[in-house]
């Protein structure tokens, strides 16, 4: 076959570091989760969707061709780490630390998602406050761990 095709899709969460809520801001949270749209672009990983809450974000994107998975997060958390540290400061009720002290987790998941399968995610990360009415990020990715075979050791888990 002369030409390389390829329609990955996955979907990330990853935590900010010690999962706290920096993202408490709506303004801020949308215009983050904008600017980690235009990195997935840039790195020729289409986002599909990008949401979350004060203290974690999802992207569903088909993965490029030419880049890895590991390769797009760390490119979408070195990046995003940067533009939040040069945001100016929320109004007051956002978070209890400057932004300048803004990290990403160490660690993410990355899911396959099928084709059949992407209205769901996306509405599951459309609905992202609802949820976390219910549950908190922890038991999120407990679930979406179990769901997925992943075994993991709790004190690996959280940073």
């Amino acid at each position: 076959m002369p030409q390389s095709l390829s329609a990955v899709y996955l979907h990330a969460v990853f935590s900010t570091k010690e999962r706290r809520p920096f993202l408490r801001d709506l303004d801020l949270r949308t215009s983050l989760h904008a600017y980690m749209g235009g990195i997935s672009k840039k790195l020729e990983c289409a986002p599909l969707r990008i949401g979350g809450v004060e203290d974690h974000v999802h992207i569903l994107a088909r993965l490029g061709r030419t880049i890895t998975q590991a390769d797009w997060i760390k490119e979408m958390k070195r990046a995003s780490n940067l533009w939040v540290k040069e945001q100016p400061a929320p109004p007051p009720g956002g978070p209890a630390a400057p932004l300048s002290e803004f990290s990403w987790q160490s660690g993410y998941g990355c899911f396959s998602v099928s084709v059949s399968n992407l209205d769901v995610v996306s509405a599951y990360i459309d609905h992202q406050i609802e949820h976390h009415r219910k549950m908190t990020f922890q038991d999120e990715l407990r679930t979406m761990l179990k769901k997925h075979g992943e075994t993991w050791d709790e004190k690996y888990l959280w940073d």
